[in-house]
């Protein structure tokens, strides 16, 4: 057994192993997680009514200091929730829906 890997024996097909591979489902579980916080969502519903912010107009709006608005957005880059367009100083986001269909698709298995 590798560190990333872990194997389990089939009863239904003696001899064969279905192998899980642990760091993509850690990996996983880090976007799940950057969903799973209400905060976050609150970011993600605002960049979505307004279609694209910047920093600032979110920790105005929200009631929030920069910094922490600034460390949520880095979860939501990191997790492909939101994307990022520079223009001159600004960064602007706006949410990544291709990525919420995949969240919403990835659920609805998972739940099935």
């Amino acid at each position: 057994m590798s560190n990333y890997h872990i194997s389990f024996a089939q009863k239904e097909n003696p001899g064969e192993e279905l192998t899980l591979d642990t760091l993509a489902i850690k990996k996983s579980a880090l976007i799940l997680r950057a969903f799973n916080h209400k905060l976050r969502q609150q970011i993600l519903k605002l960049i979505d009514t307004q279609e694209k912010v910047t920093v600032t107009e979110i920790y105005v709006k929200l009631r929030i200091e920069q910094s922490v608005a600034s460390q949520h957005l880095a979860i939501l880059r990191k997790a492909d929730f939101v994307k990022t367009e520079r223009d001159g100083k600004f960064i602007y986001y706006t949410v990544n829906t291709d990525r919420m269909k995949d969240l919403n698709q990835f659920v609805g298995q998972l739940l099935s």
